[in-house]
């Protein structure tokens, strides 16, 4: 199946990434990045409509662009901080595992899923076998754990 994706798309995708990045290869990494996404969401993928296969390859190329622009914006600011000011990016990781790790139930995982690989609720509902409504339920709680913690209450 992902062979198959692979040949029919491919190109397309090519061309629709270099419209937005005006890189020719980093159009050819980024559907390269959302192919091997592919491969580590096959089951996902299987059960879905040729349309919604196709529309999913988009968003994670869409996504993943926006996380490079994303990431590159960070740099940039890091960049201009003063040394003192600035953390190991490993610490940072950590820190936020430990975040996500301190979240009750499914809290961190689907928070993770959501709002780092860009899944939706729908898919995450289908994933973990919930309604969507009860994924946003747990994904607002999660929020504000997150923030509560962050605030230094540590409710969580």
């Amino acid at each position: 199946m992902l062979e198959l994706l692979y040949q029919r798309y491919r190109g397309e995708l090519i061309r629709w990434c270099q419209s937005m990045t005006g890189d020719p290869s980093v159009s050819e990494d980024l559907v390269q990045e959302a192919f091997l996404r592919a491969i580590s969401n096959q089951a996902l993928l299987e059960g879905l409509s040729e349309a919604q296969r196709r529309a999913w390859l988009y968003r994670t190329v869409k996504n993943q662009y926006l996380d490079r622009l994303r990431h590159a914006r960070f740099e940039t600011a890091a960049e201009s901080l003063p040394e003192s000011l600035r953390r190991s990016p490993e610490y940072d990781r950590i820190d936020w595992e430990q975040l996500l790790d301190s979240l009750p139930g499914q809290e961190g995982v689907l928070f993770a899923l959501r709002y780092l690989e860009g899944y939706t609720s729908a898919e995450l509902g289908k994933l973990f076998g919930l309604p969507p409504g009860t994924v946003r339920s747990k994904l607002s709680l999660a929020r504000k754990h997150l923030k509560d913690a962050l605030k230094g209450e540590n409710h969580v």
